[in-house]
């Protein structure tokens, strides 16, 4: 079997993915849509579409949107981005009942966030920082993650 592979020659796996990014089988029409490998986008847009997975139950959907903002920001924000991938990867390993890999992925992407208190992009960090926390908690209990939100709440006096 030849494996999937890019313009470039990298490796990539064109299989379908179930909601939490595991691969379906060759030729399964019941996969959810993919972020595209090569995703380019503003920071702020980017933001917002990983917070919209996030809200829809799609953490792995969330840390690829969130990996290309790890890729491509400035080098000081870097870690930022890459904590928070970890901390969406963390979620999905949480959510497929892989405790032992959700634990490492939570707490490194947890120390990597917490890094940037004051320096947020928009970001509501203490928040963030204190749902892993809780959600690193409720891992030995088995509990499904608490919802994590990106940035604050925005109050509309419509709603």
């Amino acid at each position: 079997m030849t494996r999937d592979r890019d313009d470039a020659g990298r490796p990539r796996n064109a299989r379908p993915r179930d909601a939490l990014g595991r691969p379906l089988p060759r030729g399964s029409s019941s996969g959810v849509e993919r972020v595209p490998d090569n995703l380019a986008m503003p920071m702020d847009a980017a933001v917002d579409l990983a917070e919209r997975y996030l809200d829809d139950g799609l953490p792995f959907h969330a840390h690829e949107v969130l990996e290309a903002l790890w890729k491509t920001r400035p080098e000081s924000e870097r870690d930022l981005w890459q904590g928070l991938a970890q901390i969406a990867v963390g979620l999905t390993h949480a959510l497929r009942g892989n405790v032992t890999g959700a634990r490492a992925l939570l707490e490194r992407g947890r120390d990597r966030v917490a890094r940037y208190r004051g320096d947020s992009h928009g970001l509501d960090i203490e928040e963030i920082l204190t749902v892993t926390s809780k959600n690193l908690e409720g891992l030995d209990d088995e509990l499904l993650p608490a919802p994590l939100r990106l940035r604050p709440r925005t109050h509309n006096s419509d709603t």
